[in-house]
């Protein structure tokens, strides 16, 4: 195990993979980066671009300003954009041993292997556990955000 708490193999860096939309940054996403860096010595990042959203609600900030933000957070090596039209391009390019899935991405496992699989890309397929909320005002949801900003300023 390295000095930071994440896996070695003594050999090749694992790699670990998380993606997501990552709109207006929460502590939700802080706990999932961090779990997900625990599954290996590098933890890359894809953010998605606006374009490639369709299960919910446009992001707020622009894809590059949210890929800046989630970069600048320690757990994260590495950041990138999403591809514009094939989600499966910067994972062919970065080879991780291991993605991990948000606790409550729309991404069903075994669907996410099984288009790994077809394109010949071998790696594992996890997914992070919840975060609790801390104290009872705590938002761990984009949307409850905006909401709350509505609400407020609305």
């Amino acid at each position: 195990m390295s000095g930071d708490g994440r896996e070695t193999t003594g050999g090749e860096p694992t790699r670990a993979v998380a993606q997501g939309t990552f709109d207006l940054l929460h502590p939700g996403h802080v706990h999932y980066l961090r779990e997900a860096a625990d599954h290996g010595d590098e933890l890359h990042v894809i953010v998605a671009r606006s374009s490639n959203v369709s299960h919910k609600e446009d992001p707020v900030l622009p894809a590059r300003q949210r890929r800046d933000v989630v970069g600048a957070i320690d757990a994260v090596d590495e950041a990138h954009l999403g591809h514009e039209s094939d989600i499966f391009v910067p994972i062919e390019r970065i080879d991780p041993d291991v993605i991990v899935l948000g606790y409550d991405q729309h991404h069903d496992e075994d669907a996410v292997a099984a288009a790994l699989d077809d394109r010949g890309i071998d790696c594992d397929v996890a997914r992070a556990g919840p975060r609790e909320p801390k104290y009872e005002d705590e938002l761990l949801s984009t949307g409850r955000i905006v909401d709350r900003i509505l609400e407020r300023r609305g």
